[in-house]
């Protein structure tokens, strides 16, 4: 593969780094890049233990942009898992889209490390985010083992008995401060604020509180109005008869 591209480019060389790196596959996680395509990978990662997806294998793809490092990849999981959409790119703060959270010193590990501790947090309405319930996602995880990747076959067969090393310092850090925008929006309310739930209220209800409120409004302005109209016909009924009155005081 090395011949086919420009080893002088600095985002062949980091990921041909990376692939080095990532070469002996884990027993939390493996990622290779395809045989013709050093910018496309495919992953495959444990679910993580003590949760709904402790007994899944997920399997999925990572795009690279030819400015790697300095943009981020995409990440799409093509295993039904009950968290994350099949084939629809993951929102997430260290995926493509939010380029403007995405940091050079990031990889395709930190990435997998993310997804993996991601997997058992709320969807908070972020793209490419589901929210089934424990039971469906234990049945999805039981059955992902028997999943097939076109390209790299039998995904169970994927992963090995090598423990993972664990994260650096500087791998937990960045761990630390990855989160979903949804999430990072929701703590950026202001404390003691009261937070508008719509989906709470009916809709009608809602149509109604509206509509009433809208009501008074124009009650209020009409009121206004026809005050105004009276004291303006009062202003001009009193200066007509003062000047009729001065000029029958002349005659």
């Amino acid at each position: 593969m090395a011949e086919k591209y420009n080893t002088k480019c600095p985002g062949v060389k980091r990921l041909m780094r990376e692939a080095i790196e990532l070469a002996e596959a884990t027993e939390e996680y493996c990622a290779r890049p395809l045989e013709d395509n050093l910018f496309e990978w495919h992953f495959t990662v444990r679910g993580p233990r003590g949760t709904d997806f402790e007994d899944g294998i997920y399997h999925g793809r990572i795009l690279l942009p030819k400015e790697y490092p300095m943009h981020p990849p995409h990440i799409i999981l093509l295993t039904p898992n009950g968290r994350f959409e099949v084939n629809k790119k993951i929102c997430l703060s260290i995926s493509g889209h939010h380029p403007e959270t995405w940091q050079p010193s990031w990889s395709i590990r930190t990435a997998l490390l993310a997804l993996i501790a991601f997997m058992p947090t709320p969807a908070e309405g972020t793209i490419g985010s589901l929210d089934y319930s424990p039971a469906e996602r234990k049945t999805l995880a039981k059955r992902s083992s028997n999943w097939v990747c076109p390209q790299c076959g039998q995904i169970s067969e994927l992963l090995s008995s090598t423990a993972a090393k664990p994260p650096t310092e500087e791998e937990q850090s960045v761990l630390n401060q990855i989160a979903f925008k949804g999430e990072e929006e929701q703590a950026q309310k202001p404390l003691g604020e009261p937070i508008f739930e719509p989906q709470n209220i009916p809709f009608t209800q809602q149509v109604l509180e509206s509509s009433d409120t809208t009501t008074s409004f124009l009650d209020q302005l009409t009121e206004i109005l026809v005050a105004l109209l009276i004291g303006a016909i009062g202003i001009f009924i009193y200066r007509r008869w003062n000047a009729l009155a001065s000029a029958d005081s002349e005659l």
